[in-house]
């Protein structure tokens, strides 16, 4: 087969056998699909779908954890973190005890033991893979916390720390926090120890706490520009470091409410780390209207969640949607665009891309140069 890759310079010859990607080699002649391929999106922060929050999660709810890995499938989701903003410990508790179970099935699921029965496993519908859980918070600024409720925000120690994850650190990939609350970033190197990435936000470190947190091993930033001091150009502060820093990967949302247009194009062009993230609420799939949230209420309203205050809390638009957004608003080639939400997630957390060895499952972009719209579907091969 034939084809242009996001990820990939030129046309291609993949060999596939078995729903496996046997090799990745150029090519000359005409593809087989026009547009490109790509790998299915990876959405690192998503707090929740079709009425269901993710700190919420509990044993009598579990079963909606399907249903929400199956719409997100369809949503061109591959696989995602589910993500925790801050709630009591007992919540967190019980969410990753239900995110801690879910990984140890979906992990049987992939690799079964001999024997065992392949029957269900072969009528269920494609579902999207968690990776892990996402923990935005509780370790988070007063000052920058947004619409995290203040009374469960808890002190950065080790010992929080521990107690907060308990025996569920294995299920959890990534953590948000405010590095300025623990200037020593004890707590950071403990995370790393874990196998846990650190992402810096909500926060209101200055350049010199930036930087330490990042020589202290963090990584990324959650969604740029949103919960965190403005660029400012005598205070470079938490996103300016992190844009003039190498290896450091900035999380933004496209939905052009959080961050504006004019702002995006400068995070595309200053910034070789940025990938998308969907930060959607819990109504994402449901229509525009007020829900529950925790033990207060959100207005959804074209896609934009808020606070009774106004306070911007999130948003209900599908990750590949800010995909077509970038493209649409004209702000980078649509190649650049679509491995903002398949490839770069995946470099970020150290996931594979399109290589030998990975299923042969892809997205198929096509773009209409009269209209502008970028648009795109499943293929199984």
């Amino acid at each position: 087969m034939l084809a242009h890759l996001i990820g990939h310079s030129g046309l291609q010859k993949l060999q596939i056998d078995q729903g496996i990607i046997q090799s990745i080699t150029p090519a000359e002649g005409s593809p087989d699909y026009l547009g490109w391929l790509s790998p299915g999106a990876v959405d690192l922060q998503i707090n929740g779908a079709l009425g269901l929050a993710f700190p919420d999660l509990n044993q009598a709810n579990a079963h909606k954890l399907a249903e929400i890995c199956e719409f997100l499938w369809q949503q061109g989701v591959d696989a995602f973190l589910p993500t925790l903003v801050t709630c009591s410990p007992t919540q967190t508790h019980s969410a990753l005890a239900v995110i801690s179970q879910w990984l140890a099935e979906q992990n049987l699921v992939q690799a079964p033991q001999a024997g065992t029965p392949q029957e269900s496993i072969a009528k269920r519908a494609p579902r999207a893979q968690i990776l892990g859980a996402h923990l935005e918070g509780p370790f988070l600024n007063p000052a920058k916390r947004g619409a995290h409720p203040e009374a469960y925000l808890l002190p950065l120690e080790v010992s929080q720390i521990q107690q907060l994850l308990a025996e569920y650190s294995s299920a959890v990939r990534l953590m948000t926090l405010a590095p300025e609350l623990d200037p020593r970033g004890e707590s950071i190197a403990y995370l790393r120890s874990q196998g846990i990435t650190v992402s810096l936000g909500h926060s209101q470190a200055d350049t010199n706490q930036a930087e330490q947190a990042f020589n202290q091993g963090a990584t990324m930033v959650t969604h740029a520009f949103n919960a965190m001091p403005s660029l400012h150009h005598r205070q470079p502060g938490l996103l300016g470091v992190a844009l003039t820093t190498s290896g450091i990967w900035c999380g933004c949302i496209a939905d052009g409410v959080h961050v504006h247009p004019r702002m995006l194009a400068l995070l595309l062009r200053v910034s070789d780390g940025l990938f998308l993230v969907s930060d959607a609420l819990a109504p994402l799939g449901l229509p525009d209207g007020l829900y529950p949230w925790d033990e207060r209420q959100i207005e959804v309203k074209e896609g934009t969640c808020s606070l009774p205050d106004g306070t911007l809390a999130g948003t209900t638009l599908p990750l590949l949607k800010g995909v077509q957004n970038l493209v649409r608003w004209q702000l980078c080639a649509p190649e650049a665009a679509i491995a903002l939400a398949t490839l770069a997630p995946r470099q970020a957390i150290g996931l594979p891309g399109l290589e030998s060895g990975q299923p042969a499952t892809f997205l198929h972009w096509q773009f209409e140069p009269v209209s502008g719209e970028l648009s795109w579907q499943r293929l199984v091969l």
